[in-house]
């Protein structure tokens, strides 16, 4: 175990190397920067997934998911066989 200096309070707390550490004395975030970047980090999957053309809401009707669940499929498949032909590619010289 190590310690870390609180940023709030400026007294040492025991620290694990946890971004969730919280101080003994005033209970804050050992790690404030850490907290934000994390939430952060999650914000922007969260909003990449539901930008994705084929995300399933689940407000959808059903045609929609059946839809969306075939694009879905189409689209790793095309990608698998384009994937498998840049390697072909890019193998053949080899």
């Amino acid at each position: 175990m190590s310690q870390k200096k609180c940023p709030n309070c400026g007294e040492w707390s025991i620290w694990t190397n946890n971004y969730e550490d919280r101080c003994e004395l005033c209970g804050e975030f050992l790690s404030p920067v850490e907290i934000g970047r994390k939430e952060k980090f999650r914000k922007e999957q969260d909003r990449q997934e539901k930008e994705w053309m084929f995300y399933i809401n689940p407000e959808d009707s059903g045609i929609r998911k059946f839809f969306k669940k075939s694009g879905n499929l189409f689209y790793t498949v095309f990608m698998a066989i384009m994937t498998f032909i840049m390697w072909f590619i890019a193998a053949l010289p080899g």
